[in-house]
Order: structure tokens, then sequence, then C-alpha cells
């Protein structure tokens, strides 16, 4: 009897990043706008957490060769001011072109309301809902638009940082010029303010942020859509469904250079992907390093 043979197949590969994974075309989903100052708020915010937490919690056995790594006191609270000051020049260059783009768009409901806008509404609770009841099996996963109510959280809870968090410290980076008119206790209070608002802040975007956009199971261990701007058809048919319409309604047009959200855009290079995956792996290892400083600190 003649022996009967296989052959064996190996597994296909998953790419690193889930925003390369399953069929295209790519489509554009972020401009070089959003990439670029999405890139300025990690470098920034990293910076002023990692020269804040050593003088937040001088007691800690890190806090020691993190101040040394700075410079010295002085010098990290100079670079600390100056990263604070790059944050503000870069958060009003995006008021700037939000309103830009609010002023010039066909249809300027779509900007305030509905999965296009970055404004909460009453869908935002319903999916919210959903979506819990969908984690224990009780119904359908909720279909997301543009935006969804995690995203849509984690914009929101930028700006209530930066209003907190940057009002308090600029109380406190010219006390000569608000002790004009300001009594002294509400120096005490900026001071507990920006302190635990910061922590808060990182607490969020180094777990429950970290965990949505790269370490669910589905994700892990990267999505780099952000870094490169483009996804996966199937990638966009599964993270934003409602979508689907205004993409395929211009799938026939030639791919575009420019990055045109909704628009087919040519795959990631190997550059790309390869830069993308080292700054998107050092800078999620730094902030879950960053959690288990904060956590170490608070027991000393």
């Amino acid at each position: 009897m003649a022996e009967e043979t296989r052959t064996y197949v190996a597994p296909a590969l998953l790419p690193l990043d889930s925003a390369q994974r399953g069929r295209g075309p790519f489509i554009w989903r972020f401009t070089f706008f959003h990439r670029l100052t999405h890139f300025f708020a990690i470098l920034s915010f990293y910076i002023l957490i990692l020269t804040g937490i050593p003088l937040r919690f001088a007691c800690a056995p890190f806090s020691g060769p993190l101040i040394r790594f700075w410079g010295g006191v002085e010098r990290a609270g100079l670079i600390h001011r100056a990263a604070a000051a790059f944050m503000i020049v870069y958060t009003f260059a995006h008021i700037v072109y939000v309103a830009a783009r609010v002023v010039r768009a066909p249809n300027k409901r779509r900007m305030f309301w509905g999965s296009d806008s970055m404004v909460p509404h009453p869908d935002d609770a319903r999916d919210f809902v959903k979506q819990w009841r969908w984690y224990f099996g009780k119904g359908e996963k909720p279909k997301f638009g543009r935006y969804g109510y995690l995203e849509k959280m984690d914009y929101l809870g930028e700006v209530w940082g930066f209003i907190i968090i940057g009002g308090s410290g600029f109380m406190l980076w010219f006390p000569e010029l608000f002790s004009r008119w300001l009594p002294g206790w509400v120096f005490n209070v900026a001071t507990v303010f920006h302190s635990y608002e910061a922590m808060i802040a990182a607490g969020f975007l180094f777990t429950i942020h970290f965990f949505n956009v790269h370490l669910r199971p589905d994700k892990f261990p990267l999505d780099a859509v952000m870094f490169t701007g483009r996804a996966t058809k199937d990638y966009m048919a599964e993270e934003h469904p409602l979508m689907m319409a205004d993409i395929e309604a211009r799938e026939a047009e030639p791919e575009s250079v420019k990055a045109v959200p909704d628009r087919r855009a040519p795959a990631p290079t190997r550059g790309q992907t390869l830069f993308a995956a080292i700054f998107g792996f050092a800078a999620w290892g730094i902030g879950l390093a960053t959690v288990g400083m904060i956590l170490w600190a608070a027991f000393c």
C-alpha cells in the first residue's frame, strides 16, 4: 500500500501592525496634521511626566537617577516648562486647524453632530451600553463611525487635562503675576490639582488608552494607524463599519499620495512600518514602566 504523503503548509504570519491585517486596499484615516500633532503630544507628555515624577515623588528610589538623567533639579524644571510651552503652541495650532475645518466644511452639522464629530451625543451612551452587553454575550457589538465613544473620551480627556494641568501649571510658573489678585491658598490648591491630575492623566493614558489601542487581543501588539495614517479596508470595516459607505463610494478613485481621509492610499513602506514599530513599542514600553514607577512611588 502506497505510503500517504502530506504537504506541510506554513501558517500565514500576521503583521505586527493590526492596521495592516486583512485585505486591502489601504484607506487613509488620518491626515499628516493629525499624525504630527499626535507625535508632538506623545513627545511633550512623556517629557512632562518623566520630569515631573521625580519632583513629585522625591522619596522614590528611581527619582535620584531620573533627576541626574535630566541634569539636575533646576534643569529638569527648565525642560518641564519648555515642554509645557511647546504643548501650548501645538494646542493652539490644533484649535486654529479645527476652526478652519469648521469654516470650510460644506456640511457643518457633521462637524458637531454624529459619528464624524468628536462631540459626544446620545448614540455614544447607547454604544457604551451595547459594548458592555456584547462583552457578556448579551447582544451585538456596536457599530462605530469615524469616532467611537472611547476615542471621544480620549480626546475630551486631553482637553480637560490641558485646562486643569495647564491652568494650574501656568499659575505655579508665574506666581508673582497671579499673586497680585489671588490669595495664597489658591497656589496650594493649584499644586495639588497639578500633581494629582497629571498622575490621573498618565494612569489613564498608559492603561485604558494603551489597552484599547494596542493591547487588546485583536490588536496586540501594535496598532500603528496613527503613525502611518492608513489601514486596510478590512480593518476599517471591522473598527469603523459606519464609514464604509463613504469609503466604498470613493474606492474607484485613484490612490492618493496625499493623506486625504477615506481615499485609497498606497501601502506603508517598509521604512514607515519599521519606524512605527520602533516608536510604538518604545512609547508603550516607557508608558507601562511609568505606571510601574507611579505605583512603586505610591508606597514610599
